[in-house]
Order: structure tokens, then sequence, then C-alpha cells
């Protein structure tokens, strides 16, 4: 049974404590927080999970995967539809940038792999319908770049 870790960062002294995460996602036409843990646990980190999944479902999220922490200087690197873009000053910091369809496809994937494993992987009804309704937001997110041609930035922040 695969298993999720903790997300990185636990406050200190109270190491059972889950650290509360921000996701953002954000372009010229529109922008979303999501504030909930399963979302980072359970989509931006999918491609850690060990869960078993097709090679397209694997190959569309791990773009989740390069999602940086805004709080980390990182290199800036690059995918199929994507690339990291490093912070250009310290008043600044790392994003994602990729196509609304690139990001789109890796949400419909993580979904579906999410719907399909979650028995095994232990995540509760409630973490699964939270997660489908964040996912449906950032789609209507991607879907008002798309349609005004826009890329999408996205950082986490914890």
């Amino acid at each position: 049974m695969p298993a999720f870790g903790r997300v990185q960062g636990r406050v200190p002294s109270r190491t059972n404590q889950w650290v509360m995460v921000h996701v953002n996602v954000g372009s010229p036409a529109g922008t979303y927080s999501v504030g909930g843990t399963a979302f980072f646990r359970y989509v931006v980190r999918l491609a850690d999970a060990g869960l078993p999944m097709r090679p397209a479902d694997r190959a569309a999220i791990d773009v989740l995967g390069a999602i940086p922490n805004a709080y980390v200087d990182e290199d800036e690197y690059s995918g199929n539809g994507w690339r990291v873009v490093p912070a250009m000053s310290y008043e600044d910091w790392p994003v994602l940038e990729a196509t609304p369809e690139r990001l789109r496809t890796a949400l419909e994937a993580a979904r579906r792999v999410l719907w399909e494993q979650a028995a095994p992987a232990g995540i509760s009804a409630r973490e699964i319908s939270s997660i489908d309704d964040e996912i449906e937001n950032v789609l209507a997110v991607l879907a008002r770049a798309e349609a005004a041609g826009f890329s999408v930035n996205v950082t986490y922040a914890s």
C-alpha cells in the first residue's frame, strides 16, 4: 500500500502537526489560491507517492512535481509545455510557467489516478471530494487563461 509522506516543513516541537500549504495559480485572466493540504499532498506531490499508474498518466503529471516552493531558490529547467522561472530578485519568487492546456492535462490525469487509487492510498471520501472541488476551481482559471491566450504561473508557499 503506497503511503503519502508529510508535507515538508513541520512546525518545531509539534512533529505531528501539518503545515498549511497554499498553491497559487494565476495569469492576467484570473487567479486562484488552493489552501487545502490534501491538494498539495495528493495532487502536487502525486508523482512522489509511488502509486501505480499508466505511463501516459505519469508523463502528464510530471509538471505538477515541478511546481516550486516560493521560498526556495530554483534553477531554470523545463519540460514539455512548462518551465520553472527562477526568482529575479529578493522581492520575487520562482514560478512554474505553463500553458493552460498542459496544466489541464496534468490535473485531469491526477484526478483520474486519485479516483482509481483512493482506497489503496488511504484517501478519505472527504479529502477526495475536497480535492475534486479544488481541481474544478483551478480548471476554471485555466479555461479563462486559455481563452485569453495567456500562460499560467504556479507556485506554492508553506
